[in-house]
């Protein structure tokens, strides 16, 4: 008996510490940096509860892979892990003013066919009147950037979400608000909805080619959703390798989005889905798993090649899914990629990688196919 009470109480120390976000004050104004000629005190961002962190134990505090898995995974996989897509915090504040600084860690601030914005800035939305609407986009011009995101606001306490860059690292983020002005973590997700849906995936996956943070599917489907998401996309490595499939493990996920088809080739597909799902399964007999075909090459229309590896890459996708139904494995998904970016070939940069109102449409998608799983209404209007 004197055990159980034990463990009970072990378990309810836990939970509060986990939970705390949701309950937490708001930041101690004492602990800012004062910018006295500008009337801004800054805050350090790992001060609130940072989304999209599945480990605590980082080499480097906005991570997305722990410390260890520079030894247990590829160095490509370990580089990108090290980009902050999808990180982000909610935080709420009745300062007229919001400024954000933040310095990232490599030089390359662009890509040839990825805006800045996107590649390295940062991207803040408001919840009005019940709904997130966006609200202004920093702007990379160096690696260390400071900008009025927004000003001439209405002083009423808000609730805010800060989206950090989808392709670059970032080493240190700061928060400004008017001097004076209290800032805090915004409310918990709510009960039921605590455990985030985790995205294991591909360069679209991390946010290839979103004008701004905000516009990647999984931000997209977090503001719809009301959900945490962690986002363990990885540009060209989403391979559906074992040692991912077992960091993956760590997790304790609502369901888990398995999208990785456009980093692999039809023969890969086939060896490497079941032995994925199992480990998976394993660890948690009943979270739900969605697996994802590939978008259809924007191009596929006319390029024979192109054509033949998403039907290729779909038929082994759906011959794996059928194989793991008919041994009893539970709780799969499954989302066609046909119609993930549209039907009018408009939905790209380069016939892969979307473009926003790609990412919309992949958002609409995948939407329509995690509403029933997360046991929530169709129409999220």
């Amino acid at each position: 008996m004197r055990s159980q009470v034990w463990c009970l109480v072990g378990w309810c120390l836990v939970s509060l510490v986990w939970l705390a976000p949701a309950w937490s004050q708001a930041l101690d104004p004492a602990r800012a940096r004062r910018e006295e000629a500008a009337g801004i005190d800054w805050y350090d961002l790992k001060k609130l509860p940072v989304e999209g962190r599945g480990w605590s134990e980082t080499a480097a505090f906005y991570d997305r892979l722990p410390a260890k898995a520079e030894t247990l995974v590829r160095k490509d996989v370990w580089n990108l892990s090290r980009h902050s897509a999808g990180l982000c915090v909610r935080f709420t504040t009745a300062s007229p003013a919001i400024h954000c600084r933040w310095t990232v860690t490599s030089t390359n601030l662009a890509m040839p066919h990825m805006p800045a914005t996107g590649v390295s800035g940062v991207d803040l939305y408001v919840k009005h009147q019940g709904t997130w609407r966006w609200l202004a986009c920093g702007f990379p011009r160096e690696q260390t950037n400071q900008a009025a995101l927004v000003s001439g606001l209405p002083a009423e306490e808000r609730e805010y979400l800060l989206y950090l860059p989808l392709y670059n690292g970032v080493s240190e983020v700061e928060l400004g608000v008017a001097r004076g002005a209290t800032v805090a973590a915004a409310p918990g997700y709510g009960t039921g909805k605590e455990k985030p849906i985790v995205f294991y995936g591909t360069s679209i996956t991390q946010g290839g080619c979103a004008s701004r943070p905000g516009m990647v599917h999984t931000a997209i489907l977090q503001r719809r959703l009301g959900r945490p998401v962690i986002n363990l996309g990885f540009s060209g490595n989403g391979r559906m390798e074992a040692e991912l499939g077992r960091l993956l493990a760590e997790l304790d996920p609502a369901v888990y989005v398995l999208d990785c088809l456009p980093n692999i080739n039809a023969g890969e597909v086939r060896e490497r889905t079941e032995p994925l799902v199992k480990i998976l399964r394993d660890a948690h007999p009943q979270t739900p798993i969605l697996l994802v075909e590939d978008r259809s090459y924007s191009d596929s229309f006319l390029v024979e090649s192109k054509r033949t590896r998403n039907v290729e890459s779909r038929k082994e996708l759906r011959g794996a899914f059928e194989r793991l139904q008919q041994a009893g494995v539970p709780g799969l998904h499954y989302l066609a990629g046909e119609h993930l970016l549209g039907a009018d070939n408009e939905g790209t940069v380069d016939s892969s990688h979307p473009t926003d109102l790609g990412f919309v449409r992949q958002a609409d998608a995948f939407e329509a196919a995690l509403r029933p799983i997360l046991g929530l209404p169709a129409d999220r209007r």
